[in-house]
């Protein structure tokens, strides 16, 4: 996608433009590529720092390494860009169409992975041309966009760019655009002028968010955590999900919405008309079963330049199991039967879990077979305890689990 054919009407280059006039055409040229929100704030230190490590030293990052192993680029957005002076904040909004109800066999999308175009590529795209804007208008700025990559806390500086507050789900929320919206950011070394933060916060006693969350994800408002979330269980996370948050899934086979979906402000956010954002009608929802006889190669083709290649597909394998098994999908039996067998490991364990859910002699007699074959430990427990959820053992003698069992 080509987002330089966008801005049409730009101005010839000048030498240097003073920083209102730089910023009214920045913003113009940010409004004409999509970017519904655009404010301005100066570069400077990160306030939420303190709060960034003590989050990361309670574990709250689960296994995103990469977060702890760039802490201290954090401090200062001079770590994304070196001398950056200004920030510019923008706000793509990417609500279209109204979630369907997921039926037996089918699982949830989210909002925002539902077109077949990864959002990174697009805004990526429209960043390169705002930096084009810019320099027609600074020739001698340096410049950099960033989405959600880069070791830059966007929604403290959006706030402070006065796009909105930050809610107590930990997303940034606008008053008119609620917070169906990707973040992205314009830094430069260029002097720009700067918006008033925003200030208030208009979440007040609300706890929507917090009390919806069905793994229990919020600690706190306003603290996020990411472990049992089910956007980092279903994209993030690698290995096996643990079991007792598995429940907490429900039909969701990739990242949720149900913070931004119970939240009031986002009753009032308007529609996306942006062909980025079409939907694809077969992933609202997605169904599940057809999955488990994709190749290595199919998966690719039908899913790389999409946000669901990030979990990979054993990652998507493992989701869509969990969420056969929290439905007691029976006529799921053979996709399951299918990823018992898979060269993945954590599809497996997975699929073992599932059909002890399902339920019926079909499925132990399936998990029984797997057994006898298995080698890899970690889904020989995941059989023994889904032939337990089907058959409590009379004494804990009758399973064992790792080698020699039964």
């Amino acid at each position: 996608m080509d987002g330089l054919g966008l801005l049409e009407g730009a101005l010839p280059a000048t030498t240097g433009a003073m920083p209102e006039t730089l910023t009214r055409h920045l913003k113009q040229a940010a409004q004409r590529l999509g970017f519904a929100l655009v404010g301005v704030c100066p570069a400077g230190d990160t306030r939420g720092f303190p709060q960034l490590v003590e989050w990361l030293e309670r574990g709250y990052a689960g296994q995103m390494s990469y977060l702890a192993d760039r802490r201290d680029a954090y401090r200062h957005p001079n770590s994304v860009l070196d001398g950056v002076r200004s920030l510019l904040m923008l706000g793509l909004p990417y609500r279209t169409a109204e979630p369907n109800e997921p039926s037996g066999g089918t699982g949830r999308v989210s909002r925002y992975a539902w077109s077949d175009l990864d959002y990174h590529d697009v805004i990526h795209a429209r960043l390169r041309a705002l930096l084009v804007e810019l320099r027609q208008h600074t020739p001698t700025a340096r410049g950099r966009g960033v989405v959600d990559t880069a070791p830059l806390m966007e929604r403290e500086f959006a706030q402070l760019a006065g796009l909105g507050w930050i809610g107590k789900h930990t997303l940034l929320i606008n008053r008119q655009a609620g917070s169906w919206f990707f973040l992205a950011a314009l830094l430069t070394d260029a002097e720009l002028d700067y918006d008033e933060p925003f200030r208030a916060d208009h979440c007040g006693t609300c706890r929507a968010c917090l009390d919806a969350c069905p793994t229990g994800a919020f600690p706190a408002p306003h603290v996020l955590d990411a472990s049992r979330c089910l956007s980092y269980l279903t994209i993030e996370h690698a290995g096996p999900i643990p079991r007792e948050l598995r429940p907490g899934i429900g039909d969701w086979l990739f990242g949720c919405d149900i913070c931004q979906d119970v939240c009031p402000w986002n009753r009032r956010a308007p529609i996306s008309s942006d062909d980025a954002w079409r939907p694809r009608a077969d992933e609202n929802p997605l169904e599940l079963a057809p999955l488990f006889w994709l190749s290595d190669d199919e998966f690719r083709q039908r899913f790389r330049r999409t946000p669901l290649w990030r979990p990979k597909r054993r990652g998507l394998l493992r989701n869509a199991a969990i969420v056969l098994g929290n439905q007691r999908h029976r006529a799921a039996f053979p996709a399951l039967v299918k990823g018992l067998s898979d060269d993945e490991p954590v599809v497996r364990g997975a699929a073992a879990w599932a059909l002890g859910q399902v339920g019926g002699p079909e499925a132990r007699q399936a998990l029984d077979a797997r057994l006898a074959r298995e080698v890899d430990r970690m889904v020989r427990d995941e059989i023994i305890a889904a032939l337990q959820a089907l058959n409590p053992p009379e004494s804990p003698q009758e399973f064992q689990t790792g080698e020699g069992a039964f």
